[in-house]
């Protein structure tokens, strides 16, 4: 190859990629109610443990909810 090759490359050739690209809303979403609720199952739960807090499936799915509420809050810009 020459060195006089017009196409992007490497580290140039990603971030022009990622500047035009929107992403899928549906996988970020997707991924915040996997990570909250793998969170709020672990939050209940250690809750459940020291007796604060029963481990019940309303309240995790309470716990979700939160999390994912102020995640996504706190993500819009």
């Amino acid at each position: 190859m020459s060195d006089e090759d017009d196409g992007p490359t490497g580290r140039e050739g990603f971030e022009a990629a990622t500047e035009r690209s929107a992403g899928n809303p549906w996988i970020v979403h997707g991924l915040n109610l996997l990570l909250s609720t793998l969170f709020a199952t672990t939050i209940v739960w250690g809750l459940d443990f020291v007796g604060s807090l029963a481990f019940t499936p309303v309240n995790v799915a309470t716990a979700t909810v939160l999390i994912f509420t102020a995640a996504y809050l706190m993500s819009v810009r």
